[in-house]
């Protein structure tokens, strides 16, 4: 039986970051991906939003990833030449009860180190014209947007380069515990199957990732990790109103269901969209379509603060799959990166529940896990 170093299980923008950051290393790698190509999920199906940091606990995992990520992506960005446009957004309060919304996020981003202003209704229509209702905001100038597409070929070009072997079209079906490592067993798209032995496991498959830390033998109700689904719909904005919004827009965000609310964004063309909204689906019967019917809930949505749109200005786009730790009724959940070697699994790491800011704490993560692993061997 084939025995290697390391497996990265999950082709997505987190998986490919761990894998590029394994540099000039000995150790035999591998990454192995369901799909045909990578990021064919989350990772591809989301606003492209580079996040500053500004709504998550102070100290959690997620603040810290997001707040460096950002740094590192952009970066990355002027390094390699991945395209990224650094728009800047509004987070908007159209009534006196959101504008003290509005305060207790600003403290909670100025804690998390980001760097904000508080503005007035002058200083909103100065940056946006066109928005008129709004009473108050506060602007975050290194919020951005890039191509999730560039950037997800960039860390798969970094780890060929660096000797990381990316296999595609190959489903994990089981893993073993062993001496020194784990037994995985896959089967490829020919339905071929096999079985190799490696030293560590790095689990990133995303919207399964429950599924395969529950293959090692790690209870997911036990420890937390069964994942909720929440599909997320957009709708692109047309007839030209692109042109009137420069900056990323969004409503306070909705604590209750641990979401930061239909927002506009652009993308690094310039096109606009709304979304994503939150519509939690069972596993087994979601899918990707975008319901013409909801249109009227994102016109009703958008014209509290773009009072320039119509409905018929909106048309059907896309939806995402967001891997949630936290169902409809719970309480905000930080992401689980993990070795969990006190669990009775030495040498296999864990991450899951990674969705929003996950795309910008992609290099962060990436750099954090690789040197866990490193530590391992």
């Amino acid at each position: 039986m084939d025995e290697i170093n390391i497996t990265i299980i999950g082709a997505g923008v987190i998986g490919l970051s761990i894998a590029a950051s394994f540099k000039n290393t000995s150790h035999s790698i591998y990454v192995l991906e369901r799909h045909d190509s990578f990021g064919q999920e989350t990772s591809s199906r989301n606003s492209e939003v580079i996040h500053a940091g500004i709504y998550y606990p102070q100290d959690s995992f997620k603040a810290k990833s997001c707040v460096q990520g950002n740094r590192m992506l952009y970066e990355l960005c002027q390094k390699y030449s991945v395209q990224c446009v650094k728009t800047g957004k509004i987070i908007i309060a159209c009534t006196d009860e959101e504008r003290e919304v509005l305060h207790a996020l600003y403290k909670k981003g100025m804690n998390n180190g980001v760097s904000l202003s508080f503005l007035d209704k002058k200083d909103i229509q100065k940056l946006e014209p066109h928005i008129t209702t709004a009473c108050a905001g506060i602007y975050s100038p290194s919020t951005g947007v890039i191509d999730s597409h560039g950037l997800m070929k960039h860390y798969e070009y970094r780890a060929q380069e660096n000797g990381v072997e990316l296999t595609y079209g190959v489903r994990v079906t089981n893993i073993d515990t062993c001496n020194d490592g784990y037994e995985i067993s896959v089967v490829d798209s020919d339905s071929k199957r096999m079985q190799f032995k490696s030293r560590i496991v790095i689990n990133c498959a995303g919207l399964e990732s429950d599924v395969v830390s529950q293959m090692a033998g790690i209870d997911s109700d036990t420890y937390g990790y069964r994942l909720h689904m929440c599909k997320g719909s957009y709708f692109k904005v047309g007839n030209k109103k692109s042109s009137y919004v420069t900056h990323l827009v969004y409503p306070p965000p909705d604590h209750a269901h641990g979401v930061l609310g239909i927002h506009a964004s652009l993308d690094c063309a310039g096109a606009l969209k709304l979304g994503p909204d939150a519509q939690y689906v069972d596993k087994e019967t979601m899918d990707y379509h975008v319901d013409i019917n909801k249109r009227k809930q994102f016109y009703d949505s958008a014209k509290i603060y773009f009072p320039f749109i119509e409905e018929e200005d909106l048309y059907p786009d896309m939806a995402g799959i967001r891997p949630k730790l936290h169902g409809p009724e719970e309480s905000y959940r930080d992401f689980v990166v993990s070795h969990e070697a006190d669990k009775g699994f030495p040498g296999f790491i864990n991450l899951i529940g990674i969705e929003s800011p996950g795309l910008t704490a992609a290099p962060y993560i990436g750099q954090y896990v690789a040197n866990m692993a490193n530590d391992i061997m």
